[in-house]
């Protein structure tokens, strides 16, 4: 997911999207310690989609911190 894509959705969509992704991280996590799929691209694609969703949550957060404050 493009870090463009990701600033369109709203904070609640944001969440959303974290929690799926954590989910299938888990999932995938779970199928390679079993032997059932070699899926270590797609983990690593699915790990930096959600580090991109936290940045972008946290930059969101700083900015209506320092709106706040002034």
């Amino acid at each position: 997911m493009k870090a463009e894509k990701i600033r369109d959705l709203s904070d609640e969509e944001l969440r959303n999207q974290e929690r799926d992704f954590s989910e299938q991280v888990f999932r995938l996590r779970f199928q390679m310690a079993t032997g059932q799929t070699e899926g270590l691209s797609k983990l690593r694609s699915l790990k930096k989609d959600i580090a991109r969703l936290k940045t972008i949550r946290r930059e969101r957060q700083i900015k209506s911190d320092s709106a706040a404050k002034k």
